[in-house]
């Protein structure tokens, strides 16, 4: 019996009580010997009582700890045993030792002595990695699995209706699409109506037959656009054969020598179907800006998955656009103090070509312009270019460097951004927050990261280069153009870079644009003084491509050595170069940078979309075109990710 126990009722103060009592009869007993008698005696009798009740209180307390012990053992045994929880103990080298009944009648029967990995090969790796808690499938059950690794104990509790419970409203979640039919206008226009009216029926059937075949409620809102609505297994269902729909239109479309593409918008992870509206009008506006033929899933947390664009974008028939665009940036600049030009970080010849066009603009507006350049970013390929500019007082009177031009800003200050959208890739970035109207200009297929609230966005996926663009807003200018030879000249070197002397990515509004810039005093001879490289350059890019294996089947990748540093230049040739090279649908070429940075340029016939390989490394670009920069990663690192990027994009994934 514990003494603290006891000690709550006979310990000294009882003693202490029986002392006095004595004390007091033995004076009493002077006094008057008879009552002091009876007293002692009275106290004998209360001791001998007290000390029969102390034995009787031990023998009753013990009997019922004894009895409620055994109640809870046995409790516990029961609980043990017969609960809806399964408990599994095992040893050192992961060997089970026993099983409640649970695990031998739900789970597995003659598990004794039989490794973990007999149960789920999954129980050993989540032990070593010290997982706590996790759900696991055994048969057609599930099971949340809580760890105790110090005591060697697994607990599995079935929660089988509550994972299918989860799915069922995974499953059932609303999702809207919205579809667009691609350069429908431009196609079918001067076209007889028995065409336009077959062609339409044979898509509007394959796009019903998809609808129907995926459970998706499909309803036709224009001539080229549908609203579809379906749960979120069907999305799945779809994006498991990677959206072949987007091949199986234009396959048809191309029978009929029109080639019709689809762009769909998909919005998806919101209970709200107005919020789901709007994210699917944004994947549609982004999978637009990419240049069509391809799907764009966004989520509320703003995550997008992409499947298509295997073509490239059309261009356009018309100029409609481009002179609404030209006039909108008259009335804006027309609105501001002083035009802001910037290009992208380590600024090429298209770039820096296009802020000289949009400079023109400024000039014949009569506003001052200022084209943001830092000397120490400069690519090689363009120092030439900026030697010519620096011996032309006027123009090179307009170029500040990235810490001048915040000096510059005023609350009517419009930026023009050209040749990127992404705020990261800006010359500086700074800048954006600074200025309340932003302009963008580009021709790149648009990615996730975008300049925010820009008031004018031209952006052209199937133009030849930025400097087209901003040719052909010039051409349509209302007042009178008197071009310098150097201005009209960096235009046309912008072009002329961008598709390698006209052999890819050439329509014929870019042979337009050449055409206005050579009368308007674009001399080609000093294009060619412009572009002309160092012979050194040439020979490192002809031992880069000499490093180049075979990945895939098309799929060349060349890697610099470790302790090498190359212009960006000179890796973007030695991918168009490879790229010339016989079974070679694409190039890869990776090497350092002078700023330790990896990078790698892509480059492709139009077979293989290098952008959406890039993308996947944080880069971007066009479907042949596209290049990343990584940091912190060894180049044997950077091609073990190009050849995982490379794997997904052509296996499967986003």
């Amino acid at each position: 019996m514990p003494k603290f126990l006891m000690k709550r009722w006979h310990g000294y103060h009882v003693i202490a009580l029986f002392a006095v009592a004595v004390i007091f009869s033995s004076v009493l007993m002077i006094y008057h010997w008879q009552v002091g008698v009876i007293g002692l005696f009275i106290l004998g009798v209360l001791a001998i009582y007290t000390s029969q009740a102390r034995f009787a209180f031990e023998r009753d307390l013990e009997a019922y700890i004894q009895t409620l012990s055994y109640r809870v053992n046995k409790a516990g045994e029961e609980a043990v045993m017969k609960m809806p929880v399964g408990i599994l103990l095992y040893n050192d080298d992961k060997i089970i030792q026993w099983v409640n009944p649970f695990i031998s009648q739900h789970i597995a029967d003659d598990l004794i002595d039989k490794s973990l990995d007999d149960l789920h090969d999954e129980l050993v790796p989540m032990i070593e990695d010290n997982v706590e808690t996790d759900v696991i499938t055994l048969g057609s059950r599930s099971y949340h699995v809580t760890f105790e690794p110090t005591e060697r104990l697994i607990y599995f509790q079935d929660v089988t209706e509550k994972e299918e419970t989860i799915e069922l409203y995974e499953d059932t979640k609303t999702v809207v699409a919205l579809i667009y039919l691609d350069n429908y206008d431009e196609v079918t226009q001067g076209m007889e109506d028995q065409v336009r009216s077959r062609l339409m029926s044979q898509v509007t059937s394959a796009l019903n037959k998809w609808a129907n075949d995926n459970d998706i409620l499909l309803r036709r809102t224009a001539s080229d656009r549908f609203v579809a609505i379906m749960n979120y297994k069907s999305l799945r269902q779809i994006e498991e054969v990677r959206f072949d729909l987007l091949d199986e239109i234009r396959t048809l479309t191309g029978k009929e020598k029109v080639p019709i593409t689809l762009s769909i918008g998909v919005g998806t992870g919101e209970t709200s179907l107005r919020e789901l509206g709007k994210l699917a009008q944004s994947s549609l506006d982004l999978a637009l800006g990419r240049g069509g033929d391809q799907v764009a899933i966004k989520q509320k947390n703003g995550k997008v998955r992409f499947y298509g664009g295997k073509s490239n974008a059309m261009e356009k028939r018309t100029r409609v656009r481009a002179r609404v665009i030209s006039h909108a940036l008259r009335d804006f600049v027309l609105e501001s103090d002083r035009v802001i030009i910037m290009g992208h970080k380590n600024p090429d010849m298209d770039s820096i070509g296009a802020a000289i066009g949009v400079l023109k603009i400024a000039e014949v507006n009569g506003k001052e312009g200022f084209v943001v350049l830092d000397p120490s970013d400069i690519n090689h390929d363009v120092q030439k270019l900026m030697e010519e500019v620096e011996s032309h007082e006027d123009l090179w009177s307009q170029f500040v460097t990235p810490d001048e031009v915040l000096d510059y800003v005023t609350d009517d200050t419009l930026l023009v951004v050209v040749d990127t959208h992404k705020p990261s890739l800006v010359m500086e970035p700074k800048l954006l927050p600074k200025v309340d109207r932003i302009i963008v200009l580009d021709h790149h297929r648009r990615g996730e990261e975008f300049i925010e609230d820009p008031v004018l966005v031209y952006m052209e996926p199937y133009a030849s280069s930025t400097a087209e663009l901003v040719t052909e807003l010039l051409e349509y200018q209302p007042k009178q153009l008197k071009m310098d030879r150097l201005e009209a000249t960096s235009l046309l070197a912008g072009i002329i870079v961008d598709t390698k002397s006209f052999a890819v990515r050439t329509g014929a509004r870019t042979f337009d644009a050449a055409s206005f810039l050579r009368s308007n005093g674009a001399d080609t001879t000093l294009v060619q003084k412009l572009l002309k490289e160092d012979m050194d350059q040439y020979v490192k890019r002809a031992k880069l491509i000499e490093k180049a294996d075979v990945y895939r089947e098309g799929m060349a990748i060349a890697v610099a050595d470790e302790e090498e540093s190359l212009s960006q230049i000179v890796i973007a040739q030695a991918a168009d170069t490879l790229l010339t090279m016989k079974d070679v649908a694409a190039s890869f070429v990776i090497s350092k940078r002078k700023d330790d940075m990896v990078s790698i340029s892509a480059r492709s016939l139009g077979d293989v979309n290098v952008q959406v390989i890039m993308e996947r490394l944080e880069g971007g670009g066009h479907l042949s075109n596209a290049a990343t920069q990584l940091q912190g990663v060894t180049l044997q690192e950077a091609r073990e990710k190009l050849e995982k990027a490379i794997d997904e994009s052509l296996e499967g994934g986003q």
